[in-house]
């Protein structure tokens, strides 16, 4: 299973955060096959939680992009709606996290998967958990629900659709 994560806490073009990741989701169906998404779900911006919240949603894909292609392909994704990389964890507009790909498990600085921070991110399991709570990280074998067990997640609110 290919995952990934999707958030938000900044407008672009006078879309905000929900609209950005709805049309983000539309624009990985020219580099694959959208097989679920979640629902939105609202948290608060970290580390520093006097930013904007963040709007958060995942979604499984199939494509022929090997992992590198496709991180590649998310940020042009990232780009087309305004992200710039600058200051690490700061407010943006768009930002796409490749999760898990398949079983792959390898740990380098240009690509770690699965995502080294998944079992840390309650804004990520909980949008994760709805459309795959029985997927199972490839490093420990543990389910996305068990991962997201350990967590608090009483900060993150389900969204509704606009």
């Amino acid at each position: 299973m290919i995952l990934i994560a999707a958030g938000s806490n900044l407008p672009f073009c006078q879309r905000d955060s929900q609209d950005i990741i709805a049309l983000a989701f539309r624009a990985l169906e020219s580099i694959g096959y959208v097989r679920a998404r979640s629902s939105f779900y609202k948290s608060p911006a970290w580390p520093d939680h006097s930013d904007p919240p963040f709007v958060n949603a995942v979604a499984s894909v199939e494509t022929a992009l090997a992992p590198e292609a496709l991180l590649a392909a998310l940020h042009a994704v990232e780009a087309g709606f305004g992200r710039r990389r600058s200051v690490r964890n700061a407010p943006r507009t768009l930002d796409l996290d490749l999760l898990a790909y398949n079983e792959i498990c390898r740990e380098e600085d240009a690509l770690t998967l699965p995502h080294r921070r998944i079992a840390e991110r309650a804004f990520v399991l909980v949008p994760l958990c709805e459309i795959a709570p029985d997927w199972r990280h490839p490093g420990t074998g543990r389910m996305a629900k068990s991962l997201l067990a350990d967590l608090d997640p009483s900060e993150i609110r389900r969204i509704g659709e606009k």
